[in-house]
């Protein structure tokens, strides 16, 4: 299977590679979003070692079946074997970390050619790091030691992103300054989605593979659980609604494999869920009871940095700052799978046109508009206009006065873009309500502007509009396919 997007990382990857001095790599990302399949399709025949920890649930297993083992004795045990597959000539499992970097030394020494740099590749290195392991010890010895004097390309990746910032990212310590290049990997745009249905022979319409991105994300892993020969809907039933669904219980895995602190990432998930526009800070710590400050601020770092919520200033606001939930996955799973005692198998086909799903649906086609704003201003043309995102809330003091725009675009050529997102499986017929509600909104964000700064009406939808007496509403209208362009 080929290598769909990505192009930048292989740039840095491959510039890694080839650099006269060594280096040290951290690839960090959410669970299934494919760092380990970009690491090994980049330097698939090019390792001089590999090796993948093991998940604590498996070593919980192990520990089960092997009653005299410990966690650490079992990370070591597969670490070993892995230096065996590599060509290491050793009779013994090593007893502690050190001696394990040592016996990699070793290896590294014996397949020494001079013919460029030697890859090694540390993958899930969080789950190496069990309690009481002295794991970053080691790591820090071999960092200052022998990797630092050899022409070695060091690669670390890892799912539990609170452990990699704070470990490896903003180390202290030993390990302070060691990273040369740090990668982190984001979910795949539309575009991206696109192609690997299509790798996958999943021909769908750009309306389903938006629907698709609306449910799954663009995260490689759940989007090839989409097989060609059903519907989007019979996928969506089989993933999680039918007994043994691939992704019934992915929520709870999820945090479990990204998070030092899971119940409080989750919860934190949990109640800017609850929430369209977002919380504040204070807002979340009082949601999820916590009151531990540097806790609630790891977890809501943690979750920011592998794109599950967003962090912005209301226009009407400036100085407070909210976190908005924006990853599809965890929208739709909270919404129609999380607490449900009994599923229907044939939960969404058969309530694909029923209203609850239709208002979710504009939801998170706004959403998905939110994870394109690149496409989105390469639409308008002004790629290359400073641009910040907004969210703006005004509830006003009389009935009728109040208004909600969930995406508004200040430029800094003193142009305001509200931003119209409307989802329909057709060509959408403008009407006197969308003109009503228009300038209810056009006045109430006015008031928050600057006396240079001029509003500007966007239609971001499907098909287009229809031509009409409202057509005029919205002078600027981005279309689905826009959102499929690369930029």
């Amino acid at each position: 299977m080929s290598l769909i997007g990505r192009e930048e990382e292989v740039r840095q990857l491959e510039e890694a590679a080839s650099s006269s001095y060594p280096e040290f790599v951290v690839i960090y990302g959410r669970r299934r979003v494919g760092k380990t399949y970009l690491v090994n399709q980049v330097f698939y025949d090019r390792f001089a070692f590999a090796h993948a920890g093991l998940s604590p649930a498996e070593t919980e297993k192990l520990k089960e079946s092997k009653k005299s083992k410990t966690l650490l004795e079992l990370q070591l045990e597969h670490f070993y074997h892995s230096l065996l597959s590599f060509g290491y000539k050793g009779n013994k499992a090593p007893r502690d970390w050190l001696e394990a970097f040592h016996f990699l030394t070793l290896l590294l020494e014996q397949k020494k050619n001079g013919e460029g740099k030697q890859i090694v590749f540390l993958d899930e290195m969080p789950w190496m790091d069990t309690p009481k392991s002295f794991f970053l010890t080691a790591l820090e010895s071999f960092c200052n030691g022998y990797a630092s004097r050899e022409n070695i390309l060091l690669l670390a990746a890892g799912s539990t992103i609170s452990w990699i910032l704070r470990k490896l990212k903003n180390a202290h310590g030993g390990l302070y300054g060691r990273v040369t290049k740090e990668i982190p990997l984001s979910p795949f745009s539309l575009r991206e989605t696109e192609k690997l249905l299509e790798e996958n022979h999943v021909n769908y319409s750009r309306y389903d593979v938006a629907r698709a991105y609306m449910v799954f994300g663009g995260i490689p892993y759940y989007l090839r659980y989409i097989d060609g020969r059903y519907s989007l809907g019979e996928n969506i039933d089989r993933l999680f609604y039918h007994k043994n669904g691939a992704l019934k219980e992915e929520f709870e895995k999820l945090f479990a494999s990204s998070f030092d602190n899971v119940q409080v990432t989750s919860a934190i998930v949990k109640a800017l869920f609850s929430r369209r526009i977002g919380l504040t800070r204070e807002e979340i710590k009082q949601a999820i009871s916590k009151k531990d400050g540097e806790v609630l601020s790891d977890g809501i770092k943690a979750l920011e940095v592998s794109g599950f919520i967003v962090k912005y200033v209301p226009l009407q606001e400036k100085k407070e700052q909210y976190y908005k939930l924006i990853d599809p996955f965890c929208l739709f799973y909270l919404r129609f799978v999380e607490g449900k005692t009994t599923l229907d198998e044939h939960f969404y086909t058969d309530n694909d046109a029923d209203n609850s799903l239709n208002s979710w649906k504009g939801f998170a086609f706004e959403n998905l508009c939110y994870n394109h704003l690149d496409q989105i201003k390469n639409a308008l043309q002004i790629r290359g206009v400073s641009t910040s995102r907004f969210s703006f809330v005004y509830r006003g003091e009389n009935k009728g006065e109040g208004a909600q725009i969930d995406l508004v675009l200040e430029r800094k050529d003193n142009i305001v873009n509200l931003c119209e997102m409307k989802f329909f499986s057709d060509i959408y017929h403008a009407s006197e309500q969308d003109d009503n509600d228009l300038r209810r909104k056009k006045t109430a964000l006015s008031a928050f502007l600057k006396k240079k700064q001029s509003i500007q009406p966007v239609l971001i939808t499907t098909f287009g509009i229809a031509d009409g007496k409202y057509r005029w509403l919205y002078p600027n209208v981005v279309l689905l396919s826009d959102l499929f362009e690369k930029v």
